[in-house]
């Protein structure tokens, strides 16, 4: 491929659709709000698990292009990090472990990339999920998919700092073998205390299973893709969520079947249903702050404007 060079300052989006994305219309308020100045956002779409090749090809662009300051990794965050390694000049020790990373950007000449999932995963489930409901619940988690933000839902579910207040036990299923295992290393390598369950699930049916055997209050989340980057959903119709349980479709935007699914039983199961709206906010926010070299705080007036403006383009 060939990436024509960066004529202002550019921030990447590697993704699969990033055209139909919602960033495209909040960048430019965005940056009008935070003073950036004359900047743009630009998009590079790959197909899923795309040739190592391409993504080496993609990154030494980011890295020689004068213009380009960085990049935001949705998608591709394991399999880039795998094949363009060696072409970072420092790479994040927990990206460095886990395998995976978001955020591209520089720091003196230097191409620097980390993973920033791990965290905020962690500040969009503290925004919706109830105070102590581990602790007062005894309930587990179900994560649908064994990709990079399924990964960091993991670790940051299974943090010791977390004390009594973490799920009794973490299920983590996949349509594919390779990434639950290195995610059953990476755990052990935690040694949070917290037991984790991997599922080799290649059929929906047998995620539905897994489904049905969890307790009242249980966090179901889907982590898989499906429902954006692919139509569908990790679940069937017959699917049973867990009495007052949590639903959490890491996608905004798509057909996004798994949320209707959810919607469905909504009433009659006494459901908690979140989309992956504040996730996106959260995603963009702390990688823009390493793109730009810029402090975006997580909360308060500015994070809360952020949030309005975003809001105001949906």
């Amino acid at each position: 491929m060939t990436y024509a060079p960066s004529i202002k300052p550019a921030m990447f989006f590697i993704g699969v659709t990033t055209a139909k994305s919602s960033i495209n219309k909040v960048f430019p308020r965005w940056v009008e709000y935070l003073e950036l100045g004359d900047c743009e956002l630009r998009g590079m779409d790959f197909p899923i698990h795309a040739e190592p090749a391409l993504y080496r090809e993609a990154v030494e662009f980011l890295k020689r292009d004068p213009l380009t300051l960085g990049a935001l990794v949705t998608t591709h965050k394991i399999d880039l990090c795998a094949a363009c390694r060696e072409q970072f000049d420092a790479l994040d020790p927990l990206s460095d472990s886990m395998g995976e990373l978001s955020s591209i950007y520089k720091r003196d000449g230097k191409l620097h990339g980390r993973a920033a999932d791990p965290w905020t995963v962690g500040f969009s489930l503290e925004a919706f999920l109830p105070e102590n409901h581990w602790r007062d619940s005894g309930a587990e988690a179900l994560i649908l998919g064994a990709g990079g933000s399924a990964m960091a839902l993991a670790w940051h579910l299974s943090k010791p700092a977390h004390g009594g207040n973490r799920p009794r036990r973490i299920h983590v299923a996949n349509r594919s073998t390779p990434r639950l295992k290195h995610l059953r290393n990476l755990h052990d390598s935690w040694e949070s205390g917290i037991p984790l369950e991997i599922a080799h699930v290649p059929h929906p049916e047998m995620a539905d299973a897994l489904l049905a055997q969890l307790p009242p209050g249980s966090l179901i989340v889907n982590a898989t893709g499906l429902g954006k980057d692919a139509p569908g959903s990790p679940l069937t119709n017959a699917a049973v969520f867990p009495e007052r349980g949590l639903a959490w479709e890491f996608n905004y935007r798509g057909d996004l079947l798994f949320l209707d699914q959810a919607k469905a039983q909504e009433k009659s199961r006494n459901l908690r249903i979140e989309d992956g709206w504040v996730y996106f906010l959260h995603g963009w926010t702390r990688v823009i702050s390493d793109v730009f070299a810029v402090d975006i705080p997580t909360r308060g007036p500015v994070f809360d404007e952020l949030s309005r403006i975003a809001a105001s383009t949906r």
